[in-house]
């Protein structure tokens, strides 16, 4: 059996991912995934994980939780997904960086179900506009206090996912960027849900609709017309001509307003991001979804 948590983080899903797999839940059904959203499992995992205290799951706690979560009986692959799974919004910054906890709630998971097959799926994002997205929801005091003594320039992916990597040991890691998703996003319903190209995939284009509003996707679809055998590069290419003739102005850039924040500093983060990506995509045990 296999285990698939889909980790967040922050500011890049919206349960989009989520509304896409339970729009194919017959397609899943018929191929043994079973999605199981937030209420059925979101109390169990947090009083299972409390009660084990950094501990591994028994056997008969296992099944207790299957029996709680699971409506099918016996499905070959499990899906969840939600922002929580990485904590409350203030848990992206920590005295050690950014998301300095990920590796631990990671392994943490993976001790729930030590008998399955464990998958971790990741969008990453840049910490500039993560930020901006994370403060607003940020319950804990201000922009100082979500910083936690980290300049800027301290916040780096590719130090948190070190540390991903190294506390997965071995298990499936598929990353990618939030920045890519309208491109890449088919793929990454797929790999995620298993399923095979030649299924169709319902409600497969939530960000492209963002990006493009009713006319622009209108536009979409015609470039798409007749065109029903297009492979993957064709088609991010038609998403990307249509994008670049008719995306909404106002979406595709993001105002990054954060205290003592200036161009410059948005510019350097944005090259640290650029480069963690960079590295991140070519380490051992990382999945690297590339436009």
């Amino acid at each position: 059996m296999q285990m698939v948590f889909h980790l967040g983080v922050h500011g890049t899903d919206r349960d989009r991912l989520l509304k896409t797999l339970l729009n194919n839940r017959a397609a899943l059904q018929g191929i043994g995934t079973e999605v199981v959203t937030p209420n059925r499992h979101r109390g169990l995992f947090d009083e299972a994980l409390a009660s084990l205290n950094g501990g591994t799951a028994t056997p008969e706690m296992e099944q207790i939780m299957m029996d709680a979560m699971l409506e099918s009986d016996d499905p070959k692959r499990i899906v969840m997904s939600t922002s929580t799974f990485m904590g409350a919004p203030g848990r992206a910054v920590g005295r050690d960086g950014l998301y300095p906890q990920i590796g631990m709630r990671a392994a943490a998971l993976s001790r729930l179900f030590p008998s399955a097959r464990t998958e971790f799926f990741l969008a990453m994002r840049n910490p500039a506009t993560l930020l901006a997205e994370v403060l607003p929801q940020f319950s804990g005091g201000g922009y100082d206090d979500l910083m936690q003594g980290n300049h800027p320039l301290q916040l780096r992916w590719r130090l948190a996912i070190q540390k991903l990597v190294r506390s997965v040991q071995g298990r499936r890691l598929v990353l990618w960027c939030h920045e890519d998703v309208p491109l890449i996003w088919p793929e990454v319903v797929r790999l995620i849900g298993a399923l095979p190209d030649g299924v169709p995939l319902a409600g497969n284009m939530p960000y492209m609709f963002d990006l493009l509003g009713p006319s622009g996707m209108e536009k979409l679809r015609a470039a798409m017309a007749g065109r029903d055998q297009t492979n993957v590069a064709q088609r991010r290419q038609i998403y990307s001509d249509v994008l670049a003739a008719h995306a909404l102005p106002e979406v595709l850039e993001q105002t990054v307003d954060l205290p003592g924040w200036t161009q410059g500093l948005v510019d350097q983060v944005t090259e640290n991001y650029r480069a963690d990506v960079a590295e991140i995509a070519v380490l051992p045990g990382v999945e690297f979804i590339l436009p």
